[in-house]
Order: C-alpha cells, then sequence, then structure tokens
C-alpha cells in the first residue's frame, strides 16, 4: 500500500502521478517542461500570474494548479514565484544521458556554477550526484538552480546538497 504525503512527510512519484498527472514520455522528450508537485487546496495563484502563455491554471483560487504541458515551454518563470517551492522544469535532452532539474533554492551559501553537488530526492536523502548549469536570482530569496544529473534522476531529483564546506 502506497503511503499518504501527511504519512511519511513528502510526496512520492506515484502519488503525484495519480493526484496531478504528469507529463507524458513523448512530452519529456520534446524539451524542458514544468512540473507542479502541488496537490494541496490552498488560496495561492503567482504560479498563474507568471505564464506569459496561458499554461498554467486553477478551477478556483484554492484548486490546485493545471498545467497544460502541450503550452508550457519550461521557461522558469513560474518556478521563483511559488511559495511552497512546489514547481521544478525538466529538461530531458539536455545532454546525452544527462537531464537538467530547475528548482527553486532558497539556502546559502548560494552554488556556483560548474560546481558538484548532491543531488536530493523528495524525501531529502541524497539521490546521486549532479553538477551546477545555471543560476538565476529569481523573486525575492528565491534563486532558480539549474543541475545536470543523470536522466533516471530527473522526475526525482528535487533539491540540492552543496557538497563539503568552502569558503566566501
Amino acid at each position: 500500500m502506497q503511503s499518504e504525503p501527511r504519512e511519511i512527510g513528502y510526496l512520492t512519484y506515484d502519488v503525484l502521478k495519480k493526484k496531478i498527472g504528469l507529463p507524458s514520455r513523448e512530452r519529456l522528450a520534446k524539451g524542458p517542461v514544468a512540473i507542479v508537485e502541488c496537490i494541496e487546496d490552498i488560496p495561492c495563484d503567482p504560479c498563474v500570474e507568471a505564464c506569459k502563455l496561458g499554461a498554467i491554471s486553477k478551477a478556483s483560487l484554492t484548486a490546485p494548479p493545471d498545467i497544460d504541458y502541450e503550452k508550457c515551454t519550461g521557461c522558469t518563470s513560474c518556478v521563483d514565484v511559488c511559495p511552497g517551492l512546489a514547481i521544478f522544469v525538466i529538461n530531458m535532452n539536455y545532454r546525452e544521458g544527462k537531464a537538467l532539474v530547475s528548482i527553486p533554492y532558497e539556502m546559502l551559501p548560494v552554488p556556483k556554477r560548474g560546481e558538484r553537488v548532491d543531488a536530493l530526492g523528495r524525501s531529502g536523502r541524497k539521490i546521486g550526484i549532479g553538477e551546477i548549469v545555471k543560476v538565476r536570482k529569481g523573486a525575492g530569496a528565491t534563486f532558480v538552480v539549474s543541475v545536470a544529473i543523470g536522466k533516471d534522476l530527473a522526475m526525482e531529483a528535487r533539491s540540492i546538497r552543496i557538497q563539503g564546506k568552502r569558503n566566501e
């Protein structure tokens, strides 16, 4: 039996597939696409306002967002405006054997381009190693960090941890 998020403290891939529907393999193969991992009924809509293509909609202010994966270009404009840090962009076409995952990031120090980092899954456990490709300052204290990782980890990697200590 699949555990519910409130029981284990995080969303699982199976729960996401069931509750929000994820982009098809065919859509993922076309290029970057946003995934909203929000299943809560809360009054929130900055992602809808941020999407200039109208790819994100909500049935009501408190309904979870819906993404029209065919309209979405994976521009990342929605990633840094989500107060729940629940939007990610996946690009399965980044490089041979590598995907690019763009994540919201609010920790210090901010990673640097070229830096190797631990890729963390939804539970916070290390699932692999990635390399920072791009860091963009977003809204408020949120950065959008794009990390190259193995394609097999792209649908699971949702955060990063800087390896070791470094002096700023």
